[in-house]
């Protein structure tokens, strides 16, 4: 039997003592109350859940990205594979699954409930309802992930809802995707019986929510930042909110994870009980989690800290197991065979050339900071030897869409706040269908940069003034296998000559990924054309 001392952070109870946990075969044998709480004495406490997050957007597989996030005290996560299996279907879910087993960090995986996201895009694969009943057979399978066709559900969509089903049959709870949704269509999207959301953005939306039952996920991704909007809800409705990443890259993922959320929220005057109700006990109740919570008889998962104002973690215990100490881990490196599919051909620059014989009136996405939400506006493009051009001095970049599953015409639109003055980048990381998205000032250099991904099959590149920079990503397009520490310098790097060239995005490829998520509004590109979110149809790049 293990002992360890230090002030005990009972979350259940809501007290802080000075005692010993005393743990053995995985699970917490006793904890004996020595004395009221100590100065300078190591705070022990339950570890840390991310309540929602796409592990495939950290460019790490499972068993990397557990070896950098139990440093910072995460011990679970509830995890969408829906990236992965966008691109490649059960065989990527199964891949996902395979991987995370092979590390001690809890993943609890969800079932996609919308591969492909919408029929207005190509995907690679589909998840059928009876792949959702195959998946729910595997006890690793908790939940049936985001339910991104809200209007689905709202308007009774027999797939959709057979889906919902066989999720309540199967004892799974369903996590919800749906932001700025109010009124009746939220109370319809309520009562199907879906209860989460991630997506919420305002605060007056989240408090109608939690009023029907729904919780609410705060989140603080690369891309998407809803904290400082709905942080009050963690001292109001400390039952109701978790916390969540979402979408996490590289660079930010090995400064900080869940923590960092827990940081904030204590150099906002937050107490600290509800913090840790939102990063521990909230998710174990809800998705009904074999993760301790500091108890008797529970799995010996927690953590070490310095104390409850910096909030540096120490040590992280998963099932009695020491994972990372004073910033190391000690989970092993775990070799595989990477998983993938890319079968587009090289393009040419005359692929990402718009016709016009004279100016045009066009429709431009605005890409917003920090937000995955644009706004649709238009603009008077000037032509030149019969096509339109980019308007560098008023920030209108062409952006492009390339199908990496079959070999078809480029996608092409205009888009504005990317503020490049020079050069290309592009991705084959964009959401959900993960088809090839590049952002340009050129012609040739937007044909440059994503030919760059055809040849290394995924990652994400830059190129300027005739220098080409990518990061392979060789694993669905999406992940590598290389050491988290190798990933998160050469992503900074490449971030920072976006950055250089003009970029003034916190987060430019994590920006750049959700430009193709028709889902959300107001205007975006698929590999099909321009696509309207609020109208959920196609319209026309022209005015």
């Amino acid at each position: 039997m293990e002992n360890i001392k230090g002030n005990i952070v009972d979350i259940i109870n809501r007290k802080i003592f000075y005692g010993t946990v005393s743990y053995d075969s995985a699970k917490i044998i006793e904890i004996t109350e020595e004395d009221s709480e100590k100065a300078d004495e190591q705070y022990i406490l339950p570890g840390l859940i991310d309540s929602h997050v796409h592990i495939e957007s950290s460019m790490l597989v499972p068993s990397e990205f557990a070896r950098i996030a139990v440093v910072h005290g995460t011990v679970a996560t509830i995890s969408d594979p829906h990236e992965i299996a966008n691109v490649l279907g059960m065989e990527g879910i199964k891949f996902m699954l395979d991987n995370a087993d092979k590390v001690p960090l809890k993943f609890y995986f969800g079932a996609p409930s919308c591969v492909p996201a919408t029929p207005f895009e190509t995907a690679g694969a589909k998840i059928t309802t009876e792949n959702i009943k195959s998946l729910f057979e595997d006890k690793r399978i908790k939940y049936l992930a985001e339910m991104m066709n809200f209007p689905g559900v709202i308007y009774d969509d027999p797939e959709v809802m057979e889906k919902i089903k066989i999720a309540k049959e199967m004892g799974r709870v369903i996590d919800g995707h749906a932001p700025g949704l109010m009124g009746e269509p939220l109370k319809k999207y309520v009562s199907a019986g879906i209860t989460t959301d991630h997506e919420t953005f305002m605060l007056s939306e989240a408090l109608e929510k939690i009023s029907l039952g729904m919780k609410i996920m705060i989140r603080k991704g690369s891309a998407a930042n809803d904290y400082k909007e709905l942080k009050s809800l963690i001292s109001t409705h400390s039952n109701m909110v978790m916390l969540c990443s979402d979408d996490i890259h590289p660079d930010e993922l090995i400064l900080g994870h869940v923590n960092k959320i827990i940081k904030l929220g204590l150099k906002d005057g937050i107490n600290i009980f509800n913090l840790l109700t939102a990063a521990t006990l909230n998710p174990v109740l809800h998705y009904n989690l074999e993760v301790g919570l500091l108890r008797k008889g529970d799995f010996a998962d927690f953590i070490v800290v310095d104390d409850l104002d910096d909030f540096n973690v120490i040590k992280t215990f998963i099932n009695g197991n020491l994972v990372a100490e004073n910033g190391k881990s000690f989970i092993k490196k775990v070799d595989f065979e990477p998983v993938n599919i890319f079968n587009t051909l090289p393009k040419q620059k005359e692929d990402f050339a718009i016709k016009s014989d004279s100016e045009a009136k066009v429709k431009v996405i605005v890409a917003i900071d920090e937000q995955i939400v644009t706004k649709s506006s238009e603009f008077v493009l000037k032509s030149n030897d019969g096509y339109l051009k980019t308007d560098l001095e008023n920030d209108i970049l062409k952006i492009s869409v390339v199908n990496r599953y079959v070999d078809t015409p480029p996608a092409v639109a205009f888009i504005k706040n990317f503020g490049l003055m020079k050069g290309a980048i592009a991705s084959s990381i964009a959401h959900d269908s993960h088809n090839i998205i590049a952002v340009g000032t050129t012609d040739e250099e937007l044909c440059q940069a994503v030919n760059a991904l055809i040849e290394a099959k995924g990652g994400i590149a830059v190129v300027y003034d005739g220098i080409q920079k990518v990061l392979p990503l060789p694993i669905a397009g999406l992940m590598t296998n290389e050491d988290y520490d190798k990933v998160a310098k050469e992503y900074s790097e490449i971030n920072k000559i976006v950055k250089s060239l003009g970029c003034k995005l916190k987060a430019p490829f994590m920006t750049l990924s959700f430009m193709a998520l028709l889902v959300i509004p107001e205007l975006k590109l698929s590999d099909k054309g321009l696509f309207d979110g609020v109208k959920f149809e196609f319209t026309n790049l022209f005015v």
